[in-house]
């Protein structure tokens, strides 16, 4: 009696073929696009990077190279 009420399961549909992938080759535009992308980065980076004067564990200072202050020696 179970089989009377269960619905059929509907058909699957066909598989479609997978596309075929994008050709790996660059044209030489396309190079040279991503290759002024690239260096704009750097430049901007090593930019970046100059105005840092702490290195991440804070400042990195020796006894001689810190200055003596007026208020305190």
């Amino acid at each position: 009696m179970g089989s009377l009420f269960k619905p059929k399961m509907p058909a699957l549909p066909p598989v479609q073929p997978a596309p075929e992938p994008p050709s790996s080759e660059l044209s030489a535009e396309e190079k040279e696009r991503i290759a002024k992308e690239q260096a704009a980065v750097e430049r901007r980076r090593r930019g970046k990077k100059s105005t840092i004067l702490t290195s991440p564990l804070g400042i990195q200072e020796d006894k001689e190279e810190k200055l003596e202050t007026l208020l305190g020696k």
